[in-house]
């Protein structure tokens, strides 16, 4: 960025591209660096690049792999993101949460002889697992990283919804079908990166607008069909204006041959090098009312911030994800209302944390996994401050030796197999190429129901009133992976509702059919197509898309 000045080049030791440490890199992990007994801790500058940073902490994060297990409590029978093949012990939040069990009975001296991870891994063994991450919500059992949600299904990452199935980022809405990053929308089927919608489909960057099918770009749209960058507008085809008589007739004509003619509209439209808006100094894309933020996406109301993705809310930190309301963090995922929380992952409401997992509500740990409103701890055992203030440095001069302060969790102790985290949506791996990366794999595959048969997807006909209801105790076979799926009640009642067809690709694959729609994660320098200034944009120069500068594209479209 414009007010840093680079001062080293290095080398990553994992990938072995270069990348440079700046000045203001320098001052950020010097004023992060923790101090015990007026001694600083220096945190140095990191040894990995920031992708191969990133990849080691989605390595972490499981979302939409999910189990049925035994709550190693209560025993009752509990939807687990841990697999059957992972001997680890699973509580059901409902005993997780419950105080009746002691974190501290599985509490730890540190062995100054072995390594600091060597020891963690053993304590996270033993500590009971929370099986997964949905509270408060009703009927909604198969949803992760989820709150307050009613009659969902297989939603990821939402709160505040009711009969959402299959899809992934939803926030107050109602009646989504394989959906992305939705908020206040309501029967939407196929739609990405928009909000406010109703009764929508297949439709991208989208807001406040109803009855839009294979839209772009449409704000304050009705009644639209194949368009793009269109404003205040109802009745447009191919963006075409039309009386609502005419619209209604051209709508009852349209065939699914029609998508190539879309698709060359596509072409032919302009689109906006990134989403910035309301925001100085900052680089990158989807950010709003944002300050001195570098390499962040999806990303508002957040300032002195670099390399980091996905929330709000969030001041002076690097190198996170999936975060908001937090302040002074280094490396680490899942974090929620923090302040100085480094290398950790799913930590909530604490201040001063070092290599956290799984802890809540709680000040002063090192060290640490499942912990609820607990101080000065080390390995979930107790110590008066003075003895955690002398213990702590000891054990940074330990993992100083054995080069482990200043890093963030190895992959190898996450308690995921690495094809079951994001980390291979990002970073996609093969077995074998995952396996001499030392990460973790498994071909763990949970039994599929026993159905009365599996019919392939290129048996099932298009119109869905031809689709009788024993469906539902049949499985399909994914046309591209061969993997059977079944069809949920909910699902064929949308189906049918909204006149579509059966789905005949498998919902992992459709999920990362919507990902890939996503726009790159990656930062390209290209002209724009209009005045031909340099900018930098998520579309790179090989794209076919006429990509305009903000100022270009406001005239084209305003």
């Amino acid at each position: 960025m414009q007010w840093e000045k680079v001062v080293e080049t290095k080398v990553c030791k994992h990938c072995n591209s270069s990348f440079d440490i700046t000045d203001k890199d320098l001052e950020f992990y010097d004023k992060i660096s923790p101090v015990f007994n007026d001694k600083k801790y220096l945190i140095s500058a990191p040894k990995l690049c920031s992708d191969c940073r990133l990849q080691r902490r989605l390595s972490f994060r499981n979302e939409r792999k999910l189990y049925k297990k035994v709550c190693d409590s209560c025993w009752k029978e509990v939807v687990s993101l841990y697999s059957p093949d992972k001997h680890y012990k699973i509580f059901c939040p409902d005993c997780w949460w419950w105080d009746k069990f002691n974190p501290l009975n599985y509490g730890k001296d540190f062995d100054f002889n072995r390594t600091f991870w060597e020891q963690f891994n053993e304590l996270n063994l033993d500590v009971p697992k929370l099986a997964i991450q949905n509270t408060n919500s009703e009927n909604s059992l198969f949803t992760n990283y989820a709150t307050e949600n009613k009659n969902c299904y297989m939603v990821v990452w939402a709160w505040q919804n009711e009969e959402c199935y299959y899809s992934y980022r939803i926030f107050g809405s109602k009646n989504i079908m394989d959906s992305y990053d939705l908020a206040k929308s309501e029967h939407c089927y196929e739609c990405l990166e928009s909000d406010n919608l109703f009764n929508c489909k297949f439709c991208k960057w989208c807001q406040n607008s109803s009855n839009l099918v294979y839209c772009q770009y449409c704000i304050n749209c009705k009644n639209c069909f194949w368009c793009v960058n269109l404003r205040n507008k109802k009745y447009y085809i191919f963006n075409k204006p039309y009386s609502k008589e005419e619209y209604e007739l051209e709508i009852s004509k349209i065939k699914k041959s029609d998508l190539d003619k879309f698709q060359l509209l596509r072409l032919e439209t302009p689109y906006l090098s990134n989403f910035i808006t309301w925001s100085e100094n900052v680089l990158w894309d989807q950010l709003l009312n944002c300050k001195n933020c570098y390499d962040c996406f999806t990303f508002r109301d957040s300032e002195n911030c670099k390399y980091s993705a996905i929330w709000e809310w969030n001041k002076n930190s690097y190198d996170m994800n999936f975060w908001d309301n937090c302040e002074y963090q280094l490396d680490s995922t899942n974090l929620e209302q923090n302040y100085k929380v480094m290398f950790s992952y799913l930590a909530w409401y604490i201040n001063n944390g070092y290599y956290l997992s799984t802890c809540f509500n709680s000040d002063n740990l090192f060290w640490c996994t499942w912990i609820k409103k607990w101080s000065y701890l080390i390995f979930n055992k107790q110590y008066e401050k003075s003895e955690y203030e002398i213990l702590v440095p000891k054990i940074i001069e330990h993992m100083i030796k054995t080069w482990e302060w200043w890093e963030f969790f190895p992959s190898s102790i996450s308690p995921f197999w690495y094809n079951e985290t994001i980390a291979n949506e990002y970073f996609p791996l093969s077995k074998n190429e995952a396996l001499k990366k030392w990460l973790n794999w498994s071909d763990y595959e949970a039994p599929f129901p026993k159905v009365e048969k599996i019919i392939p997807a290129s048996k099932l006909p298009d119109d869905i009133t031809k689709i009788p209801d024993d469906i539902l105790n049949r499985a399909i076979e994914c046309e591209i992976t061969k993997k059977p799926f079944k069809i949920i009640k909910q699902e064929l009642d949308f189906y049918r509702k909204h006149n579509l067809p059966i789905p005949k690709r498998h919902p992992d694959l459709r999920h990362l059919d919507r990902m890939a729609l996503r726009n790159s994660r990656k930062l390209f320098t290209r002209i724009c197509d209009k005045c031909w200034i340099q900018i930098k944009t998520t579309y790179s120069s090989d794209k076919p898309e006429i990509i305009y500068c903000e100022e270009c594209y406001n005239k084209e479209v305003y």
